[in-house]
């Protein structure tokens, strides 16, 4: 009896044959434009450590509460009342009436959108969203239609095709998109949605934390539009270099959430630890810390970038180069690792066929001196 299927063995050959074939790295160049820890904070020295000793006598009694690990899920043993007082904090922070803790962005997204519509309503989403918005969506009930990028032409097309078919209808953008960097229209979604009175609007703020609005708020907080979104989805592994994800919005979404979002109740909670590590990320934006300097990176970045073909414009952190092939962006990113500079080729199929490129992350501990270094290799590479 064979141990693997051939029809595995011939999806892994095909993705080979295509260079698609994807595999976990250790050795990275040491110049980071890559990771999404665009303050820093995953560097620096902020949060205590709570891990005693194991090797210390048994644990007691009374210092039980001093474990490493959750040991269950929110509705077992994994809740505190720490956590729910971080959730609160978070809430205020972004001037919501309640948020609820995920384990990830992932987590967050899929439980939320294969939750909330119901068989009777209808989704509507960029093209471009993140693959967990993608997944939430396919694992919910309701019909489902992507519009074209950014383009408030299209979904105003799907809305008034379907408006008048479905109890209601929940829109799905990013505030700032993972591989362009670009931002939605938001005010203009906006303002199109007031039209109707069945439309619930949701926002992944993933990409906008720590980065647009007062104290890295996110893009909705800069845009003064808070408040008239259904759901939004800030996630920690990025600007505040930890884990985890909140949905924020009402205590009625938060009730619901605990009580049908699958990806929370069926998971073994965050640790303290990580809720530690969000707190103290939320106090840290608080206090503006290395905002500034990725702010003047990014400005810095697009002032001296005007030669690079291919770039896609963008005012966030994320600047991406499309070469449209999967050979070329792996061609670059050796390139720029000879240059001891970590940029990540996005091949197909992450990325549609034809728009393969090199994503890069800018980050508030970049020197001017590696920027140069990276935009002297791209104009002499690209």
């Amino acid at each position: 009896m064979n141990n693997i299927p051939n029809s595995i063995l011939a999806l892994l050959e095909k993705r080979k044959t295509n260079n698609s074939f994807r595999k976990l790295k250790t050795d990275f160049p040491e110049i980071d434009f890559c990771s999404n820890d665009y303050l820093g904070f995953s560097k620096l020295e902020t949060t205590k450590n709570v891990i005693e000793d194991l090797n210390k006598s048994q644990l007691s009694i009374k210092n039980r509460q001093s474990k490493s690990g959750s040991t269950g899920s929110r509705l077992i043993s994994g809740n505190s009342v720490f956590i729910e007082q971080v959730e609160k904090e978070i809430a205020n922070f972004h001037s919501a009436e309640s948020a609820l803790i995920f384990n990830s962005g992932y987590d967050a997204n899929v439980g939320l959108l294969s939750s909330v519509p119901q068989k009777n309503d209808l989704i509507l989403f960029d093209e471009l969203s993140h693959a967990s918005i993608y997944d939430g969506i396919r694992l919910s009930y309701a019909k489902h239609f992507k519009f074209k990028h950014n383009d408030t032409n299209s979904l105003k097309d799907l809305l008034q095709r379907h408006v008048a078919n479905y109890e209601n209808i929940y829109v799905v953008v990013e505030s700032i998109y993972s591989m362009d960097g670009d931002a939605a229209p938001l005010k203009e979604i906006v303002d199109l949605l007031h039209q109707f009175t069945n439309c619930f609007l949701i926002v992944d703020e993933a990409h906008a934390l720590g980065i647009f609005g007062e104290k890295g708020k996110g893009l909705c907080n800069e845009l003064n539009l808070e408040n008239v979104f259904f759901a939004r989805i800030y996630t920690y592994g990025k600007a505040l270099g930890a884990h985890g994800a909140a949905v924020v919005g009402s205590n009625h979404l938060r009730n619901y959430l605990i009580n049908f979002a699958r990806s929370f109740i069926y998971t073994t909670a965050l640790p303290k630890s990580s809720i530690e590590s969000i707190q103290r990320g939320y106090q840290l934006l608080s206090g503006e810390v290395n905002m500034q300097l990725l702010k003047n990176n990014i400005a810095y970045f697009t002032t001296n970038c005007k030669n690079i073909n291919g770039l896609i414009a963008s005012n966030s952190a994320i600047q991406s180069i499309i070469l449209g092939n999967n050979n070329d962006v792996d061609e670059i990113e050796n390139k720029l690792a000879e240059q001891h500079i970590y940029a990540k080729a996005i091949k197909s199929p992450t990325v549609k066929a034809g728009t393969e490129r090199i994503r890069i992350c800018l980050h508030a501990f970049n020197t001017y001196k590696e920027i140069d270094l990276l935009i002297n290799t791209l104009q002499k590479h690209g």
